[in-house]
């Protein structure tokens, strides 16, 4: 129901992931059950099928970039929407269990891509140690915890789950790395504008046509909205073939988003509306000047003043 807040959450899993961490910042998940699904679809589907209220998934890394997975199932399936984003500062730790240090280290554990983000500071600090390929951070760490590896990188809220020792902090050979999480429920009203807000559609274009993707980034273009995001998944498998995900800001209830959504419906083969949902960031992107929706509303009165034999 809208205005109603979740109390059913689940997220990609395992416990102490940095899924859960980012799902923990929601004010509504601190008083909800929270519930790990073993993958993005797992996640998806309980929505769907209304196990869950919302799910919590990754949708971009500002290093490894967009999360396939996520963009697939979303452009597929029963619709759903997109209602919040959380960008999560990625902070990777490397724990042990308590009492072993550095000099101790043989095995490191975690995530390839963890490790791959971690790649200088393990050439510098541990060349000796052989890394270990997990199919999470979280499972790094519990494994370490059983002792079944001498250290894990990991989420700091790993190492608090299972009371590890945080023996270096911030070795993220990308210091200022995020990774941005979205809120995904099921079909309603979206949240209301705050004037700072992003739009997220998948458009698919006629491929037959020369300047389709062209006509679409017009549409958005000319009414002075912000493409802040564009990705392109392949469709139904066909090399050659794609459609395009595009964060934009602006919200549907605006006159200017309104417009151009209209606008792609037609000239585009099929559009999937994402959601309209609050940006993470609080710098506001303004509008250029004649796309605010007063200057929408006054071209909509102008154009009635001349059918109705008005000059100007």
């Amino acid at each position: 129901m809208p205005g109603v807040p979740p109390t059913r959450f689940t997220y990609l899993g395992p416990e102490g992931t940095f899924s859960e961490q980012a799902l923990r910042r929601i004010p509504a998940a601190k008083r909800a059950e929270l519930r790990p699904a073993r993958s993005v679809p797992d996640a998806l589907d309980a929505v769907r099928d209304a196990d869950a209220d919302a799910a919590l998934v990754p949708l971009e890394n500002s290093v490894e970039g967009a999360v396939g997975v996520t963009l697939d199932q979303l452009a597929e399936g029963d619709p759903l929407v997109i209602t919040r984003e959380v960008v999560l500062p990625v902070t990777f730790v490397l724990a042990t269990r308590v009492g072993r240090g550095l000099d101790e280290i043989r095995t490191v554990a975690s995530h390839p891509h963890a490790t791959a983000q971690c790649r200088d500071w393990l050439h510098k600090n541990l060349p000796q140690a052989a890394i270990v390929d997990v199919l999470s951070t979280a499972a790094a760490a519990a494994a370490v915890a059983k002792g079944e590896h001498d250290a894990a990188i990991c989420a700091p809220i790993a190492v608090e789950r299972h009371r590890l020792n945080p023996v270096a902090e911030d070795i993220g050979d990308h210091p200022d790395a995020v990774t941005r999480f979205v809120l995904v429920s099921r079909v309603g009203a979206p949240p209301a504008p705050t004037s700072n807000d992003v739009t997220s559609i998948v458009v698919y274009i006629a491929h037959d046509r020369v300047g389709s993707l062209l006509g679409v980034l017009t549409e958005l273009a000319v009414r002075g909205i912000n493409l802040t995001r564009i990705e392109s998944r392949p469709v139904n498998n066909r090399l050659g073939q794609y459609c395009f995900f595009l964060d934009c800001t602006g919200h549907v209830a605006d006159a200017r988003m309104g417009e151009a959504l209209m606008g792609l419906r037609r000239t585009s083969a099929a559009v999937r509306f994402l959601g309209s949902y609050p940006r993470a960031s609080p710098e506001k992107i303004t509008a250029p000047p004649g796309t605010a929706d007063a200057d929408f509303s006054d071209a909509v009165a102008w154009l009635s003043r001349l059918r109705h034999g008005g000059v100007e």
